[in-house]
């Protein structure tokens, strides 16, 4: 199957950026800005020409690890849903693997590195991707005999409902919609860099996997929030916006001493063999600490 449902939601998403820049240009003229907005298209022109020349590879991979597959679900309706499900339950790992191994997070960290939130954020996909092999994470549904064309077009469409979520129009959802779906309100604060919201709603189309998992926290009305990275880019270089991380983390191994080199790869971003830095986790408990406020679960 050789159906993109990305390709296709395109002129939608360009509509949508359009419709969300006339509201920001009456209800919220800081919500955009334009070198910002400009580094963010920038970023996913190169996601596509990098997709474009990997796509094949990450597929050939794909139909190979289905070959070795012991079960044939094949093509019937109800595996449909259920492959979109079950994708989405991959994703939510892969998601929060991005934010707790540092190698993943290399990739991903481009998606986060605007202080800005709006539809053109959405559109930050990874260039590296590929070289950071996050796709083995839908390799277990080409395992459990799902189709190879059934999981990209399940990946196609979770992707699609993600776009419309990266907005600050949008304020709360009825309950019964945000009980199980992710909204605009949910992923601000998994975008957000307020200590309390730090790793918090890696969904993709259903918060019910953060819910589970114990990584959901809801957005507190009235709390301003603050978007980006904990050390912020500072520049709008759409190299720099991509690679520093890569960058940073080859510095630190080559530093390290022998015995920690490993551990600046697999270990979560901002760990340092001598403790002059502090993680996420560390910046989110001391908040905790200071406010008096319940511990969260990891």
């Amino acid at each position: 199957m050789e159906f993109d449902p990305v390709t296709w939601a395109i002129p939608a998403f360009v509509v949508l950026v359009v419709a969300e820049l006339l509201w920001a240009r009456n209800r919220r003229r800081d919500a955009y800005e334009s070198r910002d907005t400009a580094t963010s298209l920038a970023i996913g022109l190169g996601s596509i020409v990098a997709g474009a020349l990997t796509g094949s590879v990450v597929v050939g991979a794909l139909v190979w690890i289905h070959t070795l597959s012991p079960f044939a679900i094949g093509w019937a309706w109800w595996a449909w849903p259920l492959c979109f499900v079950l994708d989405d339950l991959a994703y939510y790992w892969f998601h929060r693997s991005a934010h707790r191994v540092r190698w993943f997070w290399a990739s991903h960290v481009n998606h986060h590195s605007s202080q800005h939130y709006n539809l053109s954020t959405a559109l930050r996909q990874s260039w590296t991707g590929f070289f950071a092999v996050t796709f083995v994470f839908r390799w277990p549904l080409a395992i459990a005999g799902f189709e190879p064309g059934m999981i990209l077009v399940c990946a196609g469409f979770n992707l699609i409902y993600q776009f419309w979520i990266h907005t600050e129009a949008i304020g709360r959802m009825p309950r019964w919609f945000e009980a199980v779906m992710n909204t605009p309100s949910h992923h601000r604060v998994h975008h957000a860099i307020n200590p309390r919201y730090l790793d918090r709603n890696y969904a993709g189309t259903f918060i019910v996997w953060d819910k589970l998992f114990g990584t959901f926290e809801p957005e507190e009305t009235g709390t301003r929030i603050h978007y980006g990275i904990v050390n912020q880019l500072g520049t709008f270089n759409v190299v720099k916006a991509v690679l520093h991380e890569w960058l940073a983390m080859g510095r630190d191994v080559v530093g390290a001493p022998w015995r920690h080199k490993l551990s600046y790869l697999w270990r979560e971003p901002g760990w340092s063999h001598d403790g002059s830095r502090e993680t996420s986790a560390m910046i989110r408990k001391r908040w905790e600490r200071d406010h008096g406020a319940a511990p969260l679960e990891p």
